[in-house]
Order: C-alpha cells, then sequence, then structure tokens
C-alpha cells in the first residue's frame, strides 16, 4: 500500500527493493525513476475521541464538575472511544502516555507510558480494550490508587510506529477517590460520601456554649472555574513555585497535599487566598460575616490574580478549605470547638489577667478563650503513623501559630488527640490544648503582683459540633477529642500529654506544670479554689437579649455561711468580638451589699441600646465581668457572655422542581426602635440561583415585621440551601438559610 512517491530526475531505475528502517520500503522502478514508499501497518490516525463524559461522570461521581475536559478519580478505570483512520491489526497495540506538571518523568511518577492488554490489571497505569468495531476502538484505562492527582495530558502512539511521536488526545483531572478502598482517603460509608464530599452546602456553628447558632454555608465546590481555581492554589504554594516537580510528585498524599492547602488558604507566607482581620475594621475588604460562602472568595481571588481576598475570620477559612478539599476528593467537614483555647506558649494553661472590675488586661494576657473556633476535619489514614491513627485529621487554616515556619496547623489525627499522643505529627500540642487547656483568671494588683480568683479544668473544649450527616442537625464530637471530663481515663491522657509535652512524669491528678510567669503549680492546686468559697454568684437574664433592645439583667448573689457578710461588686461590660477581645466598655459601676447569713440578693442591671448600639460588633456579643471583694480579702470572679438574637424567617411558597420558578417568602423585623432605610436582602444558593442576587426592602418602621418575595428557577435537584441575609448599614446582618428540596421536572 503506498504511502508517498516522489519523482526523482536523472534515477536510474533498477528495480531494487530496500527496506529502511521498520516500517518502510523503498522500491527503485520505472523509466523516470520513481521511489515508492510502502508498510506492512500504514499510518493510523486518531479522528475523533469520545471521553464518554456522561458515563465515567456516573461511575466517578464526577457528573456535577461543569469542566470542559473529563474529570475522574484515581484507582478506578474509566473508558474513551477512539475513531481511527483505519482498524487495528490484531497485533498492534496502542501504546499510551499520560504525564502531569513540569518536566514529569516516570522517576518522579509524574508520567507512566503503558499499552494496551488482556492481561489482567497492574499495579501501575494500565490499558485496556473493550471493544472494536472496526475504525472504532473503546479502551478502558486506569490509574493506580497511589497515583498524584492534577491535570493530566494523555497522549497515543502505535506500537508499529516506535519512532514517531506521541499524538495528543487531550486533558483530564484526576482527584483522590473516597469510593476506591485501596486509595488513602477511602471512606467506607456512602452516606458519608455524600455527604463529605458531594454535598455543596453545609452548615457552620457559631455562637456561645449556650446558645450555639447555625450559619449556612454554600461550598460549592461544582461550581464554574471551582475545580481549575483548587488546582491553581496547589501552583501558587511556595513549594510549588520554588520546586515545581517535586511538588507535583508529592500530591500522590493527602498528608502532603491537605498540610499545602491549609497553609495556602491563608495568606500570611504567600499570596493565599483570604487575609485574617480580627480588629472589628474592614475597610477596603469584606467584612467576614457577609460571606455566604465560599465561591465568591475564591473567584475573588482569581479575578484579583491571586491577590489575597479581605477580609476571613475562622469560619471563613475552614469554610473556603472545606470547598477545596471536597473539590479535589477528599471528605472534610467543618467542626466548632466552643470556648476554645489559644494557648501561645504551650503550658496547657489558658492564662487571663484582668483588673479590680474583672477587665481584661490586654498588655500582660498573651493566652486567649475564643467563644468558638472553627476548623476542618478530614478522613484519611496515617502511613506516617500507622493504622491506629486513620480517619479524621484536624486541618486549621486560621493563621494562629507558625508550624514549621508557616501559617498552618495539621494534619493532626484526632485520635492522636484524645489519646493525648501529642509528640505525634503534626501540630498536636496546640490541638491538644485548644480543647484540654485549662482555664485561669489573675487578679492584677497594682504592686505587680497576681492573685488567682477563678480556675476551671473543664471550660475548655465544650460541646464540640459538626453538621449531621444527611440532615442539619448538630452532631457533639466531644468524645471523639476526649474522654468525660474528671474521668480516670481523662486524667490518664492528661498526664500523658503533659509528659510528653515537658519530659516531667505525672501520676494521677497530681501533675506539676510550670505556668506563665514561671510558677509552678500542682494541677490539684488549679482544680478547686484555696478555701471554700463564701459567697455565690450568677448572671441571669431577666429578658430575652434582642439585638436593638435595652438588655435587662440581675446579678445574683448567695451568702453561703451563717454570718452576715459585706461585699463589694466591681460591674464591667465590653462590646467584644468572638475572640473575647474587648473592643469598647459599655458598663462600669461599684455596688456595695450586706447579704445576711444564707442570704440571696438580686442586682439589677440595665444596659441601655445607645450605651452599646454605637459599639456593637458584627458578632453581636458583649462581656459582662463582676469581681466580688468579700470581707477578710476572698474575691469572686463572676463573667457571662451574651449574644444578641435576631429574627428572620424564609418560607418556599409550593413545590420546587428544576427550570421551574418558584416563589419565596422572607419575613424580617426591623430590630430598632427607630426607623431604618436602605436594607436589602442578599440571597445566595449553589443550584438555586445562577449568582447573588440582591433584593431592595422597603423603608421599615421601628420593630415593624415585614414580608419581601421573590423568585427562583432551581437547576439542579435534591436538597439544596438558599441563604437570605438582612443587610442594613444600621445594624449587623441578619442571617438566615433554608433547605429546599428540589424535585426533577417531569
Amino acid at each position: 500500500m503506498p504511502l508517498a512517491s516522489t519523482e526523482l530526475p536523472g534515477l536510474k531505475p533498477t528495480g531494487l527493493r530496500q527496506r529502511i528502517g521498520e516500517d518502510c520500503i523503498i522500491q527503485l522502478s520505472g523509466g523516470r525513476g520513481l521511489i515508492s514508499l510502502s508498510s506492512p501497518h500504514p499510518g493510523i490516525r486518531v479522528t475523533k475521541v469520545d471521553w464518554q463524559r456522561s458515563r465515567n461522570g456516573a461511575a466517578h461521581h464526577t457528573q456535577e464538575y461543569p469542566c470542559p475536559e473529563l474529570v475522574v478519580r484515581r484507582g478506578q478505570s474509566f473508558s474513551l472511544t477512539l475513531e481511527l483512520s483505519r482498524a487495528l491489526d490484531c497485533e498492534e497495540t496502542l501504546i499510551f502516555t499520560v504525564e502531569t506538571g513540569p518536566r514529569a518523568s516516570e522517576a518522579l511518577h509524574t508520567k507512566a507510558v503503558f499499552q494496551t492488554s488482556e492481561l489482567e490489571r497492574g499495579e501501575g497505569w494500565t490499558a485496556a480494550r473493550e471493544a472494536q468495531m472496526e475504525n472504532t476502538l473503546t479502551v478502558s484505562l486506569a490509574s493506580p490508587p497511589s497515583a498524584v492527582i492534577g491535570r493530566y495530558l494523555l497522549s497515543i502512539r502505535l506500537s508499529s510506529h516506535r519512532k514517531h511521536s506521541n499524538r495528543r488526545l487531550g486533558e483530564f483531572v484526576l482527584l483522590f477517590n473516597p469510593w476506591c478502598a485501596e486509595d488513602d482517603v477511602f471512606l467506607a460509608s456512602e452516606e458519608e460520601r455524600q455527604e463529605y464530599v458531594l454535598n455543596d452546602s453545609g452548615i457552620i456553628f457559631r455562637g456561645v456554649e449556650k446558645h450555639i447558632r447555625a450559619q449556612g454555608w454554600n461550598y460549592g465546590q461544582f461550581q464554574e472555574d471551582i475545580l481549575d481555581i483548587c488546582l491553581s492554589i496547589l501552583d501558587r504554594s511556595p513549594g510549588h513555585q520554588n520546586n515545581p516537580a517535586t511538588d507535583v510528585s508529592c500530591r500522590h498524599n493527602p498528608i502532603y497535599v491537605t498540610r499545602v492547602i491549609s497553609a495556602m488558604v491563608n495568606s500570611n507566607n504567600d499570596r493565599g487566598v483570604v487575609q485574617g482581620q480580627w480588629q472589628g475594621k474592614y475597610g477596603g475588604g469584606t467584612s467576614p460575616l457577609h460571606w455566604r460562602g465560599s465561591v465568591a472568595i475564591l473567584q475573588k481571588w482569581l479575578k484579583g490574580r491571586y491577590k489575597p481576598v479581605k477580609y476571613g475570620q475562622c469560619w471563613v477559612f475552614a469554610g473556603v478549605m472545606c470547598t477545596v478539599l471536597r473539590c479535589l476528593g477528599i471528605a472534610t467537614r467543618v467542626v466548632s470547638n466552643f470556648n476554645s483555647a489559644h494557648d501561645t506558649d504551650q503550658n496547657l494553661s489558658v492564662d487571663k489577667y484582668v483588673d479590680s472590675f474583672g477587665r481584661t488586661l490586654e498588655d500582660l494576657t498573651e493566652d486567649s478563650m475564643w467563644n468558638f473556633h472553627v476548623w476542618n476535619e478530614s478522613w484519611f489514614a496515617r502511613q506516617d503513623l500507622g493504622p491506629s491513627y486513620n480517619g479524621w485529621q484536624v486541618l486549621d487554616a486560621t493563621p494562629q501559630e507558625e508550624s514549621e515556619g508557616v501559617f498552618r496547623c495539621g494534619p493532626a489525627s484526632v485520635t492522636a488527640i484524645r489519646e493525648g499522643d501529642v509528640h505525634l505529627a503534626h501540630d498536636g500540642p496546640f490541638v491538644f490544648a485548644e480543647v484540654n487547656a485549662d482555664y485561669i483568671t489573675w487578679l492584677w494588683h497594682e504592686d505587680e503582683s497576681r492573685e488567682r480568683v477563678y480556675s476551671n479544668t473543664k471550660k475548655i473544649g465544650r460541646c464540640i459540633s459538626t453538621k449531621a450527616v444527611g440532615s442539619d442537625s448538630r452532631v457533639d464530637i466531644t468524645d471523639l477529642y476526649k474522654y468525660p471530663e474528671g474521668s480516670r481515663k481523662e486524667r490518664q491522657v492528661y498526664s500523658k500529654a503533659v509528659n510528653r509535652l515537658f519530659g516531667v512524669e505525672a501520676s494521677g491528678r497530681r501533675t506539676w506544670i510550670r505556668r506563665a510567669g514561671g510558677r509552678c503549680l500542682w494541677r490539684d492546686d488549679l482544680l478547686e479554689p484555696a478555701t471554700k468559697p463564701s459567697i455565690a454568684g450568677k448572671f441571669k437574664v431577666l429578658e430575652p437579649p434582642m439585638l436593638g433592645h435595652d438588655l435587662r439583667l440581675a446579678l445574683c448573689l448567695a451568702n453561703l455561711t451563717s454570718r452576715a457578710q459585706r461585699v463589694r461588686v466591681n460591674l464591667s461590660g465590653a462590646t467584644i468580638l468572638y475572640t473575647r477581645k474587648p473592643v469598647a466598655e459599655i458598663l462600669h459601676e461599684s455596688h456595695a451589699v450586706r447579704l445576711g447569713p444564707q442570704e440571696e440578693k438580686r442586682i439589677p442591671i440595665t444596659i441601655s441600646y445607645s450605651k452599646y448600639k454605637e459599639d456593637l460588633t458584627e458578632d453581636k456579643k458583649i462581656l459582662l465581668a463582676a469581681m466580688c471583694l468579700v470581707t477578710k480579702g476572698e474575691k469572686l470572679l463572676v463573667e457571662k457572655d451574651i449574644t444578641l438574637e435576631d429574627f428572620i424567617t424564609i418560607k418556599v411558597l409550593g413545590p420546587a422542581m428544576v427550570g421551574v420558578a418558584v416563589t419565596v417568602e422572607v419575613t424580617v423585623v426591623n430590630p430598632l426602635i427607630e426607623r431604618v432605610k436602605d436594607c436589602a436582602l442578599m440571597a445566595e444558593g449553589s443550584g438555586l440561583l445562577q449568582e447573588q442576587l440582591s433584593i431592595d426592602v422597603p423603608t421599615l418602621e421601628p420593630q415593624e415585621r415585614a414580608s419581601v418575595q421573590f423568585d427562583i428557577t432551581p437547576s439542579k435537584s435534591g436538597p439544596r440551601q438558599l441563604q437570605v441575609d438582612l443587610v442594613s448599614p444600621h445594624f449587623p446582618d441578619i442571617k438566615g438559610f433554608v433547605i429546599v428540596h428540589v424535585a426533577t421536572a417531569k
């Protein structure tokens, strides 16, 4: 079969046949000297590639990605159909090459060359013929379950054309595979895979321990451009910029990938995604509480040419990281820890210093206890630690402390935290302290001496919470992090952690610990006051603390003795951030109280709206403190965290179906005792709205209730989260969400 002919003037015909190379034969013949090239395996071309996106997407649970290229998961075969310029001979095979990243090489496992085979699947990349009809061939390709994840180039050549260059077929994206039992990220439960990998919305719990509130969050991992952005985050990391080939070769390992993402979601050491801000001032950016999901943040980072997006706080960092890791195929959830310790000196103690009114002395207080802190857990095996530590791993992108010179945290095995194995990688001591540290308050005297006025070994690490699988309920997972407070096992674990951290032996509850300021204490000394208290006190809320209203409370004091006592009560109050950092003082008063034997008394407290409205942060939190100075030098500190409540309801007026408009009614209340205008509803929902929607709200009279309606047209079926916020320049955002169950159109 002739491949090519050309006429060569002056060449004498000889009738010679000569083989050149392995594939071609040259023949000289004819009176004019004609050269003909022929081959026993004539050239072959791929004329069309069908990536079978629908079939592969369903099999790999990737059909929701809107990418132009195929998206598949590692450790699992996928099919493609090739239209060829001729049929393959029986002895011919196709040789495939896959490569990812710069300077791809087989040595780094970023390149593989393999051919179609009838043999059983091997350990590396494999290819097998599925079916052949004339010039159409369907092949099945499979990657190993430990393959590097990322964007791959696929090319092909015929085995009989060894000296021919590969023909590029196109690109595809390879992700982690929680459905593959041999993958380190394998998760056995299908319900949990649906929740922690495929659910594109969720709930983040915020507030205070005794008043936990749910906030909706749009993860949106299947939205336009999000997968490309997530891969770009890996490529923008310092490790990739310094040594791209080595960095890409490490992307088979979820430990490595999650640690990179933990650093890149914040912007402290690099041009990461989100810039943190905890001062309550958000000029030149967006308040952390105004974000309703990750999509707008990630898209803004991309459009801004990788300039950090302003601003985020812990739940924003956790929401964004959850999006990125779910998008890459790692099962991930958001976890909230109430009364979360930030132990800067890693001595397992949060030491707070106050004055005689119970006000925090910020220049002395380095540690802190946040009302809540939000991080992530991802599920994967710990090949570096052993199978005992497989499962949930703590990851925290909030830039609090450096880990190996970079602001990141984790992965730290949750099992290791519970068992006190704080010496294991990564960042175990910091996470252990977040849920186990002691809380101590010291009264700082003018002579620079200090006096312990409050201590509690059970206050830190309360109500550790995450969203339930398949519902919007809150699940308390505290028992995954620690044994019951005060139990024998909890004391043993604490002692083990102390030994690991400080190199000292601990027996039972008697543990010698070095505290801030160089003083050493037995842990026994922290469990109970030095002497039995003679009075007790607590704050009681007399009316629900509503945003825009006066606060009415009482300090209830009780004499625990059979003798009369005089008490000096110094009251203070401040608006605070959720980190409990004070913003502005709104209460400062003193009372002299005489308590008869066993007598109880109430000190009424009223804080008018006018006192706190100018300094209330978007966290809507107030901290009250009472320093009670009893005769004979005894002191009692009483504290109360208050979160102001608000009101919004969202109703879907009718059944929701794909492609059919349905009306949503939102009812809001003006929380203020003054007229407000320039309010708007901001709505967002993956699969419900193509983009964020803004709806004007009519002027609201003082404490007026009003309803606003708008239409949505769902584009995806299943449970979908619709978030709606009431936004006003006169008060902090009022946030709400509802789950919309969307049916497929008939």
